[in-house]
């Protein structure tokens, strides 16, 4: 995986070839480029980002694997995790033994108002897109849904936005690895340096709700409750399981994968759940014999905070609400 954050000095090609070095690099036996026989790439835009289509066989060329076949796919946020998806069922066909998934993404070529038009393509271009919906306000009309019926109070998201900082904190290859204190207490240190009057910020919630320190994006989505505009790539490999021990002797395997569609927010019965999130996990759920309750570790699409609460319910670990 390559750090996630803003490079300007870095293209898509860039960016992938950090993060296949690295996949390399960590390979037990290690990783010879002419074993593997196929590239499924998630990317959502980078002819939008970047003006450069036809990124998956452009990237290959680029980190020495030509002219092995190769696809991109764009499906949104779940554009790399589709990739994941499509590259299990390769191997599992049979018809590869060693396949390199991966997903990249340059968003910072752009100012942030183009970035927001560039996000918005994911939404109905005929009946969201005129009518000024952008991804920050698609998910702060689920946002005031789920409160609406539920009665989720506005603290709830910003304990997921605290939450999440903490463990981005741990991550150096994070865009923001600091947590929301010491962002805090940052601020609180710089306003003592410049001789200005301090916050009376208690705690990181009383921070959350200053609306000079988290400005509201699109209520109730604060700063904090949205993910940035960020530069970055990973890259997995995957091989067939009588073929794993050739490259470690310690083999992760993938035993569940679903995948599910749904159609845009605006024709959707109920904007409180992800339709589309709980049918791919009820099928991986059935493909690998195991039950919500016995997942020990998860992480979910927190692109807005509202989005990890939903998915948490979809992914069958809480009732709703």
């Amino acid at each position: 995986m390559s750090k996630f954050g803003s490079f300007p000095e870095k293209t898509t090609r860039d960016l992938f070839l950090e993060a296949f070095r690295e996949l390399r690099a960590s390979v037990d036996k290690g990783l010879d480029p002419e074993a593997i026989e196929a590239i499924y790439l998630g990317n959502y835009s980078s002819d939008l980002f970047e003006g450069q289509g036809h990124t998956a066989p452009i990237i290959a060329d680029w980190v020495g694997l030509t002219p092995r076949p190769t696809m991109r796919i764009e499906d949104a946020c779940a554009s790399s995790g589709v990739a994941l998806h499509q590259g299990v069922i390769a191997v599992a066909s049979g018809l590869y033994d060693v396949v390199l998934v991966g997903g990249v993404e340059k968003m910072t070529s752009l100012p942030t108002e183009r970035v927001t038009d560039v996000l918005a393509t994911g939404g109905d271009v005929l009946f969201e897109i005129p009518a000024g919906f952008t991804f920050p306000g698609f998910y702060a009309a689920m946002a005031t849904a789920y409160m609406h019926r539920y009665g989720m109070p506005l603290e709830a998201l910003m304990q997921v936005a605290i939450k999440n900082h903490e463990n981005g904190a741990l991550n150096d290859k994070a865009h923001f690895n600091l947590t929301i204190r010491r962002v805090m207490e940052n601020k609180l240190a710089k306003a003592r340096a410049q001789g200005r009057s301090l916050p009376s910020w208690a705690d990181e919630l009383e921070f959350l709700q200053d609306d000079l320190a988290n400005p509201v994006i699109a209520w109730p989505l604060r700063l904090f409750d949205c993910s940035p505009i960020s530069d970055g790539a990973a890259a997995l490999l995957l091989v067939a399981e009588e073929r794993a021990r050739e490259f470690t002797d310690e083999p992760v395997y993938i035993i569940g994968s679903g995948q599910a569609s749904d159609g845009a927010l605006h024709s959707r019965p109920e904007l409180t759940s992800l339709r589309a999130a709980e049918l791919a996990a009820r099928e991986a759920y059935e493909m690998a014999g195991v039950r919500p309750e016995e997942i020990e570790l998860a992480e979910v699409h927190d692109c807005f905070t509202i989005a990890e609460i939903i998915a948490l319910e979809d992914l069958g670990f809480f009732p709703p609400g």
